[in-house]
């Protein structure tokens, strides 16, 4: 009776265990989403704000937030046929009427650097979506739906940004891809000697040229998102979302530091070798314990790094440019971003550590560039 005993003991003791961890982890929960339409034709550009998107509902913490390019048969886009310049995803609080007379809506930024409503987003990358891994490790996550932070009268929604550039019959592809001024119908008062490409050429509805002549049918588009959460409990870490921008142009104001992000450059090659190099020093503030690191860059990306006030290498991400035509692996594109996922712990950022980030390009002629660095930090560890 004793054995029997200890053994129903033992049994007992590692099934309250599995439990245990069980309960820890929580239930992974997938969905998968589309957005709304867009309807493309050849060198249309399409830049929209689908507003109230589809999301988990609740108190969750996201794991992963992974989109891709469909057409209305759900068959992934190749980049060469249509170009995804970006994607975002954005909290915001809206106005449920309760208060009729308070803002329509209030925007939840992310705890990056960047003044005001520049570079708000959760997620947001652009070509490359597919070849990124979003996942983050457990018990970490995003937490989002938290009743606590919601202001009374509002409820929690989410805003979509896509940008898209239909390149197909384009007398130059990689041109519009970078919103050359000279390839656009937009307005040509943007069109200066200093800046000859970027978002401001490309606006929504603008049309890139065209071979003569060319004729394509037109093609209706959806972003496809799948996210991956689990319930928030008390065995849930938070992550902080940081977006560092390398055209960050600090001011001071006092002993306020005020993070004028431009969101894009452009390089006018001189002889300074093969690579181009721009750096931006910023601090996030609080500091942490960094989960997870990516870089967003475009075509002619040679890749990223951020480093530590003392020099140190926190994560270094470079691009991997696609040798076919199928969706995924489209010649000449950046089709991938590496990541970083150190160990909990290994990469610590003090707090008001000053970060310098730098963005590698080739060294020629390219405009509407982008030098983004995406991180989550952990305040504490597991």
């Amino acid at each position: 009776m004793g054995f029997i005993s200890k053994a129903l003991i033992l049994s007992i003791s590692i099934l309250v265990l599995q439990l245990n961890i069980a309960y820890s982890r929580g239930e992974v929960k997938s969905k998968t989403f589309l957005s709304q339409t867009l309807v493309s034709e050849p060198g249309l550009v399409h830049n929209k704000y689908f507003y109230d998107a589809e999301f988990p509902k609740g108190h969750v913490a996201i794991r992963s937030f992974d989109v891709e390019l469909v057409d209305e048969k759900l068959n992934p886009v190749p980049l060469h046929e249509v170009y995804v310049h970006h994607w975002t995803a954005t909290r915001y609080f809206q106005n449920n009427g309760m208060f009729p007379n308070n803002k329509t809506r209030i925007f939840k930024r992310n705890s990056g650097p960047c003044e005001n409503l520049t570079m708000p987003y959760y997620w947001g990358l652009g070509g490359e979506s597919r070849g990124v891994i979003s996942d983050i490790p457990e018990p970490y996550g995003i937490e989002v739906g938290n009743p606590s932070e919601l202001p009374k009268g509002y409820d929690e929604k989410w805003v979509l940004n896509v940008m898209t550039i239909d390149t197909r019959g384009a007398i130059d592809k990689f041109g519009c891809t970078e919103c050359r001024c000279d390839l656009f119908d937009g307005p040509k008062s943007n069109f200066t000697k200093e800046y000859k490409g970027g978002v401001k050429c490309c606006v929504d509805n603008t049309r890139c040229k065209l071979i003569k002549g060319f004729q394509g049918p037109k093609k209706i588009l959806r972003f496809r998102y799948t996210i991956k959460w689990v319930e928030w409990d008390q065995h849930q870490v938070p992550v902080r979302i940081h977006v560092i921008d390398v055209t960050d142009n600090v001011v001071k104001n006092g002993s306020q530091a005020l993070h004028h992000c431009q969101l894009e450059y452009s390089i006018f090659p001189e002889n300074y070798g093969p690579v181009n190099v721009k750096k931006a020093n910023i601090s996030i503030g609080k500091g942490g314990y960094l989960i997870y690191g990516a870089a967003h860059q475009h075509a002619g990306s040679v890749g990223a790094t951020l480093y530590g006030q003392d020099g140190r290498v926190l994560c270094t991400s470079t691009p991997k440019y696609g040798k076919g035509k199928e969706a995924g692996n489209e010649k000449g594109y950046v089709v991938a971003m590496s990541e970083c996922l150190p160990k909990p712990g290994s990469v610590k950022i003090n707090d008001n550590e000053i970060l310098t980030m730098e963005s590698r390009y080739q060294n020629k002629f390219l405009t509407g560039l982008m030098g983004h660095f995406y991180i989550l930090v952990a305040e504490k560890l597991a």
